[in-house]
């Protein structure tokens, strides 16, 4: 028996009307307000319908979940007050008590077992959150404040996985999306209530003066969905928002100029990275000099795999097209994460190296190739992928940038229509499990592993250790199992590790935030500084 362990720690949009319900009365005139520029529309107020980043962050503040996390992905207590390990497939939850939702019903184990009902099963999902409960095979009340949660196989990731389930209350389990889209079923228990959701505009929450923990320092906060970045930086200088999100890489010096304005950043846990079709004899997108198809698909040549990262300068990138605003990186995850591997830096930039790499493995004159990316998620994403593809093209790998939304590029990339891509990837576990078990694992639709390895990079190795890994309750053991799998990936150029982001807030002088790792914008972890 393990020993126990202590807590230490859009692809379908609903029609929604533009005057969403308003839940509260609305707040005096006197009351403090935040009003804070985020970059990205969300597709849904139902928390457990799309997984998707710029979702969760909203609804963080109007739900919890039973395990938290902190700004450097370190688990925290939340809705669960401990957990433990009862034997190899037992985990047993001790709830908070005295915590109401909302409409001021209690919260008890009844809402979590309807809550891990619900989330995997939301008709429709574009992005389910099944992934983090399959493997869940029962759920038992011990008592109103207790649970015990059997899983199918020794899973260490349990409390991980469920510090992404958000906890309704039972009575909305059987809320359809359009409910909550509509207010009607939005309960938490959350430091925020709901007022109103403007779709593509604005959510606009009041202080929850019921809230269990710390109340935020705000009466009211207004969310407002700004996505384009000369339009969110125009806001915070006339003081239409004093806060916005994903500072854009042109304004960080000007904006550090300013006496009105404080800038908080560090680095994030999303990595830049990319992929190759290193499964196929023939790829699409792949061919000879002179634009002839090629009969051998190069990248399935570690050789040419390798001759391509040490061909891209990633400091030059982080300096010149990313502002500062990023970090190299020749692995999944930043120092101080589950994972991380000490000894890997990133590849050094050999532009000479990479030709004779080239010439050992056939190809003295290189080939072409079209890198295909999104234009519209990740900071100057585009501008990246030409940069990448400049460096490419000089060591005689011709290559051409194919950039377009985000939506289209991620059906086509699942479809695996591409050769060649550039994405980027945030450890929802804050492990390098996350990234191993998803982009790097063989892909195995039954096991839920290589979901979004969208070069089908198969590696025995990488298998046998992610697996033994995942289930591995003993956290050192698993760790080392998890860097293993780390320098095996990268030795045989699974993908190719640019770099991680840096976030950057920008707000109105008087105000605090400090950075997360995981990107989040929080309005309740915003202060007054005195």
């Amino acid at each position: 028996m393990p020993s126990m362990r202590r807590v230490t720690a859009t692809a379908l949009l609903l029609l929604v009307a533009t005057s969403a319900l308003v839940a509260l009365p609305q707040a005096p005139a006197r009351a403090q307000e935040l009003s804070i520029g985020l970059s990205a529309a969300i597709t849904s107020m139902d928390p457990h319908f799309h997984n998707l980043s710029p979702n969760n962050n909203v609804m963080e503040h109007l739900y919890e979940t039973l395990v938290a996390k902190d700004g450097s992905y370190r688990l925290r207590p939340g809705l669960a007050e401990s957990w433990r390990t009862v034997d190899d497939l037992t985990w047993e939850f001790r709830l908070r008590k005295g915590v109401r939702f909302h409409d001021g019903s209690d919260f008890t184990a009844a809402d979590v077992v309807a809550s891990l009902r619900r989330a995997p099963n939301v008709p429709k999902s574009p992005s389910s959150f099944g992934i983090y409960t399959r493997q869940i095979a029962d759920v038992q009340v011990v008592d109103p404040f207790t649970i015990r949660v059997r899983t199918k196989t020794p899973y260490p990731l349990l409390p991980n996985d469920l510090s992404t389930i958000y906890v309704i209350s039972a009575k909305h389990e059987k809320a359809s999306t359009e409910d909550f889209n509509a207010g009607r079923a939005i309960n938490g228990t959350g430091p925020w209530r709901f007022v109103r959701w403007q779709l593509d505009d604005r959510i606009e929450l009041a202080r929850n003066d019921a809230y269990w923990g710390p109340k935020p320092a705000w009466e009211r906060a207004t969310l407002r969905i700004i996505a384009k970045d000369p339009t969110r930086v125009a806001a915070l200088l006339a003081g239409d928002v004093r806060a916005i999100e994903n500072v854009p890489t042109a304004d960080i010096a000007r904006l550090a100029l300013n006496k009105e304005l404080t800038l908080s950043r560090g680095i994030s846990n999303r990595f830049i990275y990319l992929h190759m079709d290193s499964a196929r004899d023939r790829s699409p997108f792949v061919a000879d000099a002179s634009g002839k198809p090629l009969e051998k698909n190069p990248l399935k040549d570690v050789r040419v795999r390798r001759a391509m990262s040490m061909a891209v300068n990633r400091q030059a990138i982080a300096d010149k097209v990313m502002e500062g605003a990023a970090v190299p990186t020749g692995q999944l995850l930043p120092p101080g994460l589950f994972g991380h591997v000490p000894g890997i830096r990133p590849p050094a930039y050999d532009p000479d190296g990479a030709r004779r790499l080239l010439a050992e493995a056939g190809y003295p004159d290189g080939f072409t190739i079209t890198l295909h990316a999104p234009n519209d998620r990740y900071v100057n994403d585009e501008q990246v992928a030409q940069a990448v593809a400049g460096m490419l093209s000089k060591v005689g790998i011709r290559t051409r940038v194919e950039a377009m939304p985000s939506a289209v590029f991620f059906s086509r990339a699942n479809n695996l229509e591409f050769s060649f891509l550039l994405a980027g990837w945030a450890a929802a576990t804050g492990e390098a499990s996350s990234s191993l078990r998803s982009l790097l694992a063989t892909f195995d639709k039954e096991k839920g592993l290589g979901v979004s390895n969208r070069g089908r990079y198969s590696n025995a190795k990488v298998d046998q250790l992610t697996e033994k890994g995942l289930s591995t309750l003993n956290d050192p053991a698993r760790e080392k199992l998890f860097q293993a799998a780390t320098e095996a990936a990268i030795a045989d150029v699974g993908l190719i590790p640019l770099y991680h982001q840096v976030g950057v807030w920008g707000m109105r002088r008087g105000l605090g935030y400090t950075a997360r790792t995981d990107e989040a914008t929080w309005a309740h972890e915003f202060s007054l500084e005195k």
